[in-house]
């Protein structure tokens, strides 16, 4: 079946050579997931770069951050009986997991949207603190009443938890927070004020009990978080019956607030959908598609460093027309377009 999705012709529009490592003992293994924006009439990317050091055969390296934010290097061996897993992304060595790369969040601009660069004059935002050792990830951005918001994936020993910073130049920086403990990632907070009141979604998880869920909150101040509630759930035998997530901020629309999400099902296929909100009270869903909007198809979502991946958590909005920029099999960046009312249109199919 045919998705929604125009893909961007020049896809990927950023591979992990487009852009020079952190330090010159690292290299660049993944570009992924940018959080989107539009400053200076521009549109910005806010791009997660996970970095390593060049592999040993025989070896694997888990990169993390000292209490000084320096970057140190735990090397294993392969066969060592106390490192436990396959997964690309994570490992378990001695009753502690730990990332196979550090991540920090990178800014790149476009006049066009397709083509971006790196600006010297805007640096990259890196973990901070003993809550972020593990690198900082997956940044959603929302401006409101011209104060930039960031949500991030805070990852450390402690857990993966969500972290806070705010701008208004993108060149200081509020000091970091964790705005939601672990275990919880996922966050995108809403582009207005519902009721002179801050809105956020979620996504808390467990693996003892309940399960990879959306859930809502609030706030009165954008600091403390309240009032939480879950609003979506997995759904069994269909394409995200494993775990859901947010994708960027729900869409302010006549008919309702359009989230567009990811839905992973048991074989770790990732692919967007999108469900509907009522304007006034988004704890009321009015609809949700049955089938994915965006599923992986192309060679770039197949394969790469995580294969069968569309994951989205940028995007931005020209009336009907919605620009969502993506990381496709979690190692390149692409892009693509919809129509908005398409997309509403189909979340209503079936309610």
């Amino acid at each position: 079946m045919k998705d929604l999705a125009k893909r961007f012709p020049d896809n990927p529009i950023l591979l992990p050579k487009d852009i020079a490592s952190s330090d010159n003992g690292l290299q660049v293994i993944c570009l992924l997931n940018p959080g989107v924006f539009r400053f200076k009439g521009k549109i910005w990317l806010l791009v997660r770069v996970a970095e390593s050091i060049a592999q040993k055969e025989g070896f694997i390296f888990f990169p993390v951050m000292n209490e000084m934010g320096k970057l140190e290097i735990i090397e294993v061996p392969l066969n060592d009986p106390d490192l436990i897993g396959s997964d690309a992304r994570v490992r378990n060595y001695k009753g502690l997991d730990y990332l196979t790369t550090v991540s920090h969040l990178r800014l790149l601009s476009s006049t066009d949207g397709i083509s971006f660069t790196e600006e010297p004059e805007y640096a990259g935002l890196f973990g901070m603190g003993e809550l972020e050792r593990f690198g900082i990830e997956d940044c959603r951005v929302v401006e409101i009443e011209g104060v930039f918001y960031l949500t991030y994936t805070a990852v450390s020993d402690s857990g993966v938890g969500v972290g806070l910073r705010t701008t208004t130049d993108w060149k200081s920086f509020s000091t970091p927070v964790m705005m939601l403990p672990p275990h919880n990632k996922d966050c995108a907070i809403f582009e207005r004020k519902i009721n002179g009141k801050f809105y956020a979604i979620h996504r808390p998880s467990s693996k003892e009990i309940g399960g990879n869920f959306i859930w809502l909150c609030d706030s009165t101040d954008g600091l403390q978080w309240g009032n939480h509630k879950c609003i979506i759930k997995t759904r069994p035998e269909m394409w995200d019956s494993a775990r859901v997530g947010a994708g960027a901020s729900p869409i302010w629309t006549k008919q309702g607030w359009l989230e567009i999400y990811h839905g992973a099902n048991a074989d770790h296929r990732y692919c967007l959908g999108a469900f509907l909100m009522d304007l006034n009270n988004p704890s009321i869903i009015l609809g949700r598609t049955e089938e994915p909007i965006m599923a992986p198809t192309e060679s770039y979502e197949l394969s790469g460093f995580f294969g069968h991946v569309v994951f989205t958590n940028g995007h931005v909005v020209d009336g009907d027309k919605l620009t969502i920029y993506y990381g496709a099999a979690d190692e390149f960046v692409c892009g693509a377009e919809f129509s908005i009312a398409e997309i509403i249109k189909k979340t209503l199919e079936n309610n």
